[in-house]
């Protein structure tokens, strides 16, 4: 089979894959020529990460597409149930990334507790000429053990967000949109330690959590979890981190939350239309910024290939 890896696959995702026959492609095809390129070159499997769509005018126009696989958690970039209905094998590897996400969640958060990312932008402006006025600025910081983290949408990413938050010495509570209870591992080499959480409703985590985490996916309804409603519902001083989808918080109301003081500082990793989000939340001076980098490590894009390359083996050999 011709596999078209679009949005890249890790060496030894690529390596494993050739060992067992498969024949990949690893050019970047643009979203206005995919199905061009998918026809005229024959490929049954396309792989993709969050960048390239797969629309059901996608599949219709191409029928000899067999399997497609998103590299990650979220597969709101394809039609993923009418591909099935085609007969289409459509999977994603939600395991082999959660551990990354959930760390730069934890940088986020160090970063937005001791405003690190605002001090690394005026260091270098005015560090020399307003050092002492610098540190006045900065000496506010707030430590997060003791703290309550609230964690919303408690799959795989955010049961690792609470490992992390555990060993930090943070209270967990967590929403979930089917209620749960887990069993946190927090998997310390030695030590035996584990934590049972019980999943509540959105609007107690809302009320309680100093810090507020999100790890939901792109909501069908196009609407945001995150929106004036839900802002004026946390403590004042809030801290929230968006790791999850562009769109699960409402851009415009996070601004005036944090104009208003109602939040103190966002991290956010995902944004409205990207890869061109607003300039106004980019220069936006509450705000921790990074390109949706949540599962760009080394090891977490090595497992990905991994996985990607068993599911074609085991489906197709």
């Amino acid at each position: 089979m011709k596999v078209l890896a679009n949005d890249g696959i890790s060496p030894s995702g690529l390596e494993k894959l050739e060992q067992n026959g498969f024949e990949v492609d690893t050019n970047k095809r643009e979203q206005d020529d995919l199905v061009e390129a998918i026809n005229n070159d024959n490929f049954g499997a396309l792989l993709v990460r969050s960048a390239t769509k797969v629309r059901k005018e996608h599949i219709d126009a191409c029928p000899n597409l067999k399997a497609i696989i998103r590299g990650g958690v979220g597969m709101d970039n394809i039609d993923v149930e009418y591909a099935r209905e085609k007969g289409i094998f459509v999977s994603n590897t939600p395991a082999a990334s959660s551990q990354a996400v959930a760390e730069l969640t934890m940088a986020h958060l160090y970063s937005i507790a001791r405003g690190l990312f605002d001090s690394n932008r005026n260091m270098p402006k005015t560090g020399g000429s307003d050092f002492k006025k610098l540190k006045k600025k900065y000496a506010k910081g707030v430590e997060l053990r003791g703290k309550t983290i609230g964690i919303l949408g408690f799959g795989r990413i955010g049961q690792y967000t609470a490992k992390y938050a555990l060993g930090n010495g943070m209270n967990v509570v967590a929403f979930n949109r089917t209620p749960k209870e887990v069993e946190i591992d927090l998997e310390l080499p030695g030590i035996e330690a584990k934590k049972t959480i019980k999943t509540v409703s959105k609007e107690e985590v809302l009320k309680q959590a100093d810090f507020i985490t999100l790890h939901v996916p792109a909501q069908s309804d196009g609407n945001a979890v995150i929106g004036k409603a839900e802002f004026d519902m946390m403590k004042d001083g809030a801290f929230i981190v968006n790791t999850a989808r562009g769109g699960v918080v409402d851009e415009d109301a996070l601004m005036s939350a944090i104009d208003s003081g109602k939040i103190k500082y966002a991290g956010v990793d995902v944004f409205v239309n990207e890869p061109t989000p607003s300039d106004k939340i980019l220069a936006h001076e509450g705000i921790s910024l990074s390109p949706h980098i949540g599962a760009a490590t080394v090891e977490a894009q090595d497992r990905i290939g991994i996985e990607i390359a068993d599911l074609l083996i085991g489906e197709f050999k």
